[in-house]
């Protein structure tokens, strides 16, 4: 008895454009190009009754290019922030992460 095997070929992936790493130096370019219009979002924040990141509930709301870092975003520097792009329905901007919690800061589209 002879078995026979079938290949289904796949269409190859296609990837329009390639996302550049962002970087501390992004992000504060960022802040600079968008002083003007600027919001941002907690989404959590490190809480010292559990001793760890909890989630918080946070709208955006708009804030000044000064009061960014250590204010609305907190940075802690030394390679540990972690930065991602943000995009959803009418906001776009970088999603920053680190041992203090996470935040969103972005521009309305």
């Amino acid at each position: 008895m002879q078995e026979t095997t079938t290949t289904t070929e796949l269409a190859p992936v296609q990837v329009s454009e390639t996302k550049k790493r962002i970087t501390l130096s992004t992000f504060k370019a960022f802040i600079r190009k968008n002083s003007d219009r600027l919001f941002s979002k907690t989404t959590s924040r490190f809480d010292g009754m559990i001793d760890c990141v909890s989630a918080v509930k946070d709208d955006f709301s708009p804030v000044e290019a000064d009061k960014v870092i250590r204010g609305a975003i907190w940075l802690v520097f030394g390679s540990r922030d972690y930065f991602r792009h943000f995009e959803n329905e009418s906001f776009i901007g970088i999603e920053v992460s680190n041992c203090c919690g996470c935040g969103i800061l972005a521009v309305k589209k």
